[in-house]
Order: C-alpha cells, then sequence, then structure tokens
C-alpha cells in the first residue's frame, strides 16, 4: 500500500508546490544519473583492459527487462525501456562513440529505428541503399547496421533477405516500429500532384489511398521514403511519402496523415554486426533464433524441416520462402525459432535440422522484448 505524498488532514498541495517538488527531484535525478555515468565509465575502462566490447544487447536488454517488472507505477512500463534506452546510450557514448548505418537520409523510418535501439546518443551513418548499409557495417565504417527485414502489410524485405545469404554479418537484435505513411508536399493542397515518389515498399503499403485519391498521378520508386520528401520539398509538382519527423527535416506540409493501408501497419528491423569485431549475444531468457535453410526439392522435404522442432519442443515463431533463383522451383527458407541455441532442446533440434538441409546458416541469435 502506498503512502501519500501530504497528510490526508492537511490541505492539498498547490500547483506551484508541486512545481517545486518536481524541480527538486529532478536535480536529485540528474545527480543519480551522473553518479550512474561515472560507474559506467569505471565499466568503460576494465572493458578496455579486457578488450571486451562496449555494447551488449543481451546485458542492456536484462537491465530493461528486470526494471520493468521491479517497476511499481504509475509510470507505465512501455515507457520504461525508451527512458532507459536513452540513458545507457548517454552512458556508453562516455566510453566509445557507437558509429550506426542505416537508410538514409535524416528522417527516415529506418533512422527512427536506429534511435529507438540505440538512443540518440550515436554517430548516425546515413546510407543511400540497403546494400550501403551492409557494405559500411562490413567494412567498419559503421560498428552496427540497421536494415528492414518486414512489413505487416507487405512481408518480407526482398533485398535484405537476399543479402542475408551471402553477408558475413549476423544479427544482433531486432526492433520493430509503427508505420504511419503521410503525403507530404511543398504546398498544403492536392490539386496539381503529378508524382508521388516514395520508397517501393511505401508505395504498395498506400496503394488504397493513393488509387482513390490520386489515380492519375504517377506512382515513382525511390531509394527512400526521406529521399521522396526531398524531392517534394524542390519541386510543388511532386509529393513524397514519409513520416512527420521527415515533414519537420524538409519543411513540407502534411497534407494528408496515416494514408497507409494498414492503420497498424509495423516494419521490423535487424540489428546487424561484424562477428569479427563483435561477439554474439549470450542467451538472455527471452531470445530468437533467425536461420536461413534450403532442401531439396523433394517430397517430404518440408517435413523434414518441421519435424526435428516438434520433436524437441522448439517453436517456430517465423517461416518465409523466397525462390532460389536457380531455374529448378527451389527455395530458401527463413526461419525464426524461440530461444537461444545456447538451450540444449535448440541446440540438438537446429543440429538436426542442418543434417536435414542442403543449405543451412545461423543468421543471429538475439534478446527480443519479452513484453
Amino acid at each position: 500500500m502506498t503512502t501519500p505524498d501530504h497528510d490526508a488532514a492537511s490541505p492539498a498541495p498547490t500547483l506551484p508546490e508541486l512545481r517545486d517538488r518536481i524541480d527538486a527531484l529532478d536535480r536529485e535525478l540528474i545527480a543519480m544519473l551522473n553518479r550512474r555515468a561515472r560507474l559506467a565509465q569505471e565499466v568503460g575502462e576494465i572493458k578496455k583492459k579486457e578488450g571486451s566490447v562496449v555494447f551488449r544487447p543481451e546485458r542492456e536488454a536484462q537491465v530493461i527487462d528486470g526494471l520493468k517488472q521491479f517497476n511499481p507505477g504509475p509510470l507505465k512500463n512501455e515507457s520504461v525501456a525508451p527512458i532507459w534506452r536513452e540513458i545507457m546510450s548517454a552512458c556508453r557514448a562516455l566510453e566509445t562513440p557507437t558509429r550506426v548505418a542505416y537508410l538514409g537520409p535524416a528522417g527516415t523510418f529506418s533512422e527512427e529505428a536506429a534511435l529507438g535501439f540505440f538512443g540518440s546518443s550515436i554517430v548516425r551513418v546515413p546510407c543511400a541503399s540497403i546494400d550501403e548499409v551492409f557494405r559500411n557495417t562490413s567494412a567498419g565504417v559503421a560498428d552496427f547496421g540497421v536494415v528492414p527485414v518486414e512489413n505487416s502489410t507487405e512481408g518480407m524485405v526482398a533485398r535484405s533477405l537476399d543479402i542475408f545469404l551471402t553477408t558475413p554479418l549476423f544479427i544482433i537484435g531486432e526492433t520493430s516500429l509503427f508505420v504511419r505513411h503521410n503525403l507530404l508536399r511543398r504546398e498544403n493542397a492536392l490539386d496539381g500532384i503529378e508524382a508521388v515518389c516514395a520508397h517501393p515498399q511505401a508505395l504498395a503499403q498506400c496503394h488504397d489511398w493513393l488509387s482513390l485519391h490520386l489515380p492519375h498521378a504517377e506512382r515513382r520508386p525511390v531509394s527512400s521514403n526521406a529521399e521522396g520528401a526531398r524531392l517534394a520539398a524542390q519541386d510543388s509538382r511532386l509529393a513524397g511519402i514519409a513520416s512527420a519527423r521527415a515533414a519537420s527535416e524538409y519543411g513540407v506540409h502534411v497534407v494528408a496523415p496515416a494514408i497507409q493501408n494498414d492503420p497498424h501497419n509495423r516494419t521490423r528491423f535487424a540489428i546487424v554486426t561484424d562477428p569479427h569485431r563483435h561477439p554474439a549475444p549470450k542467451a538472455s531468457g527471452h531470445d530468437c533464433t533467425s536461420l536461413v535453410v534450403s532442401v531439396v526439392n523433394r517430397p517430404g522435404a518440408m517435413y523434414d524441416i518441421l519435424a526435428p522442432l516438434k520433436r524437441h519442443g522448439v517453436s517456430m515463431t517465423r517461416l518465409e520462402s523466397r525462390p532460389a533463383r536457380s531455374g529448378q522451383w527451389e527455395y530458401y527458407f527463413f526461419i525464426d525459432l524461440q530461444g537461444h541455441p545456447e538451450q540444449p532442446a535448440v541446440q540438438t533440434a537446429m543440429h538436426e535440422l542442418r543434417e536435414a538441409c542442403a543449405f543451412f546458416k545461423v543468421l543471429g541469435a538475439y534478446p527480443i522484448d519479452a513484453h
């Protein structure tokens, strides 16, 4: 049972008194945050001597999960994660700057996903394409890359999946973002729009609205939604589809908000890094293991994939197929398993699955949000 801040018999505090209390608490908070930062610096010195990495996604996931379980309220649990990610991001930056590559320019959903996962105290490395995100992360220009892998409306992002087949990078985390598409334009009107510029996925996700309201406008694919907003800011004949952040970034009007087909439209992003520079996350207790496999095209091949999972009680949370482009009607299967290879059941199931596959690659094992 909680105790109120004032005696029930005494008069309720006034607004100035409550503000004074908040100001006093804020001063306590900043002092405690600086104490935490100094401890983080000490941890950083130890890590330097040991040669260990600064960012450990499983450790940060465990910290946030523990705080959610401890949280007595009224602060909501969904508010805890972004607050503490910013705190940890600021403390991490005192040790070493974290360079993060993503599909740019400024104002993209990929940038928003990067900031949501790592916090704002990072060195931003905007890239012109998904391919460049992978290249820059592989080359060490960035420590981590953020790439879209799946949309709730349009399914898997084909280019990301194709690169995962050959890249040396692996997944160390994921984040999901609510995607609210807005029609942006220099003029605050729909009249005179000749073309709508956006990433092909965004154009597909807004197909219904565009067909109804701008049936004669060209749908022009560009490298990113933010690039579409930038082009719309330069030419009144063009409109873009992008976030409200992009509208603010490029000084254009939100002519029509939330034009996506699905009001609950979400995109999932993978966080990738080079395994030679960053170790794989250890089990956190709430993990996902991502694989890509292929099997010989014969009767019962799909059963051979599923049987080891059922036999060892391992849940498959996602299964997507992608043509192998061999001309033989063969497919790659992208699979997400619940759990981590450090768990015996997962390890045994993966071993048996590997034996049944013509191609088998672990894309990563990483912590996911438990709530």
